[in-house]
């Protein structure tokens, strides 16, 4: 498989755009579709004083689009474009966060797509995926510590959150991701001859 490096084309063809307005749609619902599921998984840990722990356990589910758009169009800055065009989605189907969600958006695309460009956007693999979130987890989670005042929470839960947030990350933005591009390839959509 090509890297970016490598390609003989460092433009967007028209076959990128559309990709990344397929990511962006595609899980920009999803999003949507995650703020209720939220708002009930919050509502049934907060008397367990657990509360935090909902957005660390959905978190990965509101980064997909970022290593999506990054696996499957191979240019730099696409899952930046692919997470906050995605978020962009769910602001305009009415999410819950409103306009605050296109600056979520772009913290965690930045997040992912941090991992791609530390290893010099040379691996769109696992180890590509391990790094956007390792990336993810810590750029994300220094962002909640201001926003969500995660600083304000003693050490044994900032640690089990952070786990949390890797874990979910991984498991979303890493094996449904390549789940999903694998099933994206099947189809022949992704010809790169």
């Amino acid at each position: 498989m090509q890297t970016v490096s490598e390609s003989k084309q460092h433009h967007w063809a028209l076959r990128d755009v559309l990709l990344l307005a397929f990511v962006a749609v595609f899980i920009g619902f999803i999003f949507w579709v995650l703020g209720p599921v939220y708002n009930i998984l919050a509502a049934a840990l907060t008397p367990m004083g657990l509360a935090p722990f909902a957005n660390d356990l959905l978190i990965g589910g509101w980064m997909m689009a970022a290593p999506l758009a990054s696996i499957l169009i191979r240019q730099a800055g696409a899952g930046v474009l692919g997470e906050l065009f995605a978020s962009a989605v769910e602001m305009l189907l009415g999410g819950q966060w409103g306009v605050a969600t296109l600056l979520s958006g772009l913290v965690q695309g930045v997040g992912s797509e941090a991992g791609f460009a530390a290893l010099a956007y040379k691996d769109w693999h696992w180890r590509g995926i391990f790094a956007s979130a390792i990336t993810g987890t810590i750029i994300t989670f220094i962002w909640s510590l201001f926003r969500d005042g995660y600083a304000s929470y003693h050490v044994g839960l900032l640690v089990a959150l952070f786990i949390t947030r890797f874990i979910s990350l991984f498991f979303f933005g890493g094996v449904l991701v390549v789940a999903i591009q694998k099933l994206i390839e099947k189809s022949g959509v992704l010809h790169r001859g």
